[in-house]
């Protein structure tokens, strides 16, 4: 059996824009991603409202810095075949952080961790696939687009630097982008239609990583 764990924020969790209540499951893009892979792949979902790459928001009712809240979240889950990473939208606030240079930098962080981690068993270091989220999109809200001032623009160069990162580290690589597009309800989450699309994208490269 390969494990995988997705490792994301609301876009993981599952926040739906229009009830902004939750995805139901089988919309959300992980369970998309295992029902594609089928049998003898098991993914755990770990999705945070507000969670970043590595930096602290002090806004927050829970830590959402994903460099420090993610060794507890690898040892709760190992063993692990494959890590996939999908943050960066809340590194877009500038308040957190507000540029996408600052958020390949926390990326790599994550990467760093899960290579250098003290698994509580014994087993090889897992696959990495890092994917960069959808770039946000102009919203007529008032509270996102204040809360996300300037990541329009700053979410567009995500996949740019993601690509060049995975490189940089032998880790794999997939652009959400290309196959979904967020809500200009808030400009920052999916529907259920772009969260699956990502389930379904993910696949190949995820059999690929898994060699499955």
């Amino acid at each position: 059996m390969k494990t995988v764990l997705c490792y994301g924020d609301s876009l993981t969790w599952g926040y739906d824009p229009k009830t902004r209540a939750r995805h139901g499951l089988a919309d959300r893009w992980p369970s998309v991603l295992a029902s594609a892979l089928g049998e003898g792949v098991h993914v755990t979902a770990d999705g945070l409202n507000g969670r970043t790459t590595a930096f602290d928001d002090h806004t927050g009712d829970c830590d959402r810095n994903g460099a420090r809240t993610l060794p507890t979240a690898l040892h709760a889950h190992a063993p692990l075949d494959l890590v996939i990473f999908m943050l960066g939208s809340n590194d877009m606030k500038p308040v957190i952080a507000g540029t996408a240079h600052a958020a390949s930098k926390g990326i790599r962080r994550l990467l760093d961790l899960v290579r250098l981690h003290a698994w509580p068993v014994e087993q090889e270091a897992p696959q990495i696939l890092v994917v960069s989220p959808p770039p946000l999109v102009q919203t007529a809200d008032p509270d996102f687009a204040a809360m996300f001032e300037g990541g329009v623009a700053q979410s567009v160069m995500l996949a740019s630097f993601y690509a060049d990162l995975a490189d940089d580290t032998g880790a794999g690589f997939f652009d959400a982008g290309s196959v979904a597009r967020c809500s200009p309800i808030d400009g920052v989450h999916l529907d259920a239609e772009n969260t699956r699309a990502i389930g379904r994208g993910l696949a190949p490269v995820t059999r690929l990583l898994l060699g499955h």
